[in-house]
């Protein structure tokens, strides 16, 4: 692997052409890195650390799927919810699992990796790990493009979906021709990003103040964040939209670990900046978008997830595949927490991660201004 550096986010490198890199300490940590040649000629050095933990990660996140299905007020063995996905289980126990637990589950799944994805894009082009789409003001945006349909045209499931995907991709446009200027900087984005925020957030406050008592509960309901009561209205869609952009984020996954190293190298090394960090934004973008009109905003699990990631593979570069499962696993795990904690459907998940996120923001704000980044 090649030596990254990633001003401001920690990131450790490694020496060119050996499987070690320098911990953050100094001392050494010796890497385990494989090259695989394929049968067409193609050449590939894989990180095995990093495959691990994100084979680790898939595994988790099924089993909490599995574990999800299982909770509830009629709950299920993992063997009777295995048997009932696979054809085994009786009637009763087939129509809870596919028709109302299933969809529920893999909505959180896309969603969390959707999110995985979008944070690791975006904290990687802004060289910043708080550069997430939730604090730089694209969850808001989504949200007033919500509850313009709720508050205005009192629209129904479907069309508070499509004013969430507008919401979030005019905010994204809007956050692009702000910040552009000769180029995406990525300081010039989370500024941009920040003060777009605070406006949004400004009429999100107005819009609740223009909404009946009703249509005021139904929006705080939505901008809570939750998985209750997903079906398959939601997972198809998302599931299309997931199925195009991940592979898209992932395929520009190694020019924007070349983007870690600065403008000047990555474009010595072939790699048409400005291109990457337009493609790779609007793909987060529209996952973010896509997710949030799913599931509502639901906080956190785009700034988390990359970090954490990153934290367990000790690997440089965007981590994107590590990241998708690790928002997977935390969206699942949270929701399945709020069920056994609270009761089902008593609780938004939310509203969890949005307490747990908190709280990991500010130790993530301590470790940065101690190491003097902030």
């Amino acid at each position: 692997m090649n030596a990254i550096v990633k001003p401001g986010a920690g990131t450790e490198a490694g020496a060119p052409g050996e499987g070690a890199k320098t911990g953050g300490q100094g001392a050494p940590v010796h890497r385990r890195v494989r090259s695989v040649r394929t049968a067409g000629g193609l050449s590939l050095r894989l990180d095995l650390r990093a495959v691990l933990v994100g084979l680790l990660l898939l595994a988790v996140a099924l089993a909490a799927g599995i574990a999800l299905i299982g909770s509830g007020d009629y709950p299920m063995t993992p063997g009777e919810v295995l048997g009932a996905l696979t054809g085994g289980g009786n009637a009763g126990q087939e129509f809870i699992v596919r028709e109302l637990r299933l969809p529920r589950v893999l909505v959180g799944l896309l969603v969390g990796a959707s999110f995985g994805i979008a944070g690791a894009v975006f904290q990687t082009v802004t060289r910043n790990p708080l550069g997430s789409p939730d604090v730089l003001g694209f969850a808001q945006g989504s949200s007033v493009g919500a509850l313009v349909v709720i508050v205005f045209f009192q629209g129904g499931t479907f069309a508070v979906a499509a004013g969430a995907v507008v919401g979030g991709v005019a905010t994204g446009v809007a956050f692009f021709l702000l910040a552009w200027k000769r180029g995406i900087q990525g300081y010039r984005f989370v500024l941009v990003g920040i003060g777009g925020s605070a406006m949004l957030y400004a009429v999100v406050l107005y819009l609740l103040t223009k909404a009946n008592i009703v249509e005021a509960t139904r929006a705080t309901t939505w901008m809570n964040g939750s998985l209750n009561g997903r079906d398959w209205d939601q997972v198809w869609p998302l599931a299309a939209v997931c199925a195009v952009l991940i592979p898209l984020a992932l395929f520009y996954g190694r020019p924007l670990r070349m983007l870690e190293m600065g403008d000047d190298a990555a474009y010595a090394l072939g790699v048409r900046v400005d291109r990457v960090r337009v493609i790779a934004l609007l793909a987060a973008v529209l996952l973010v978008a896509a997710a949030t009109a799913a599931a509502g905003p639901i906080a956190f699990v785009a700034l988390t997830a990359p970090q954490l990631a990153r934290r367990l593979t000790r690997s440089p570069g965007p981590n994107l595949l590590p990241s998708a499962f690790m928002g997977a696993v935390l969206l699942v795990t949270a929701d399945w927490a709020a069920q056994r904690l609270f009761g089902a459907d008593q609780l938004p998940v939310g509203v969890l991660t949005g307490v747990l996120g908190g709280g990991y923001l500010l130790w993530l704000l301590t470790v940065e201004r101690r190491s003097g980044r902030i």
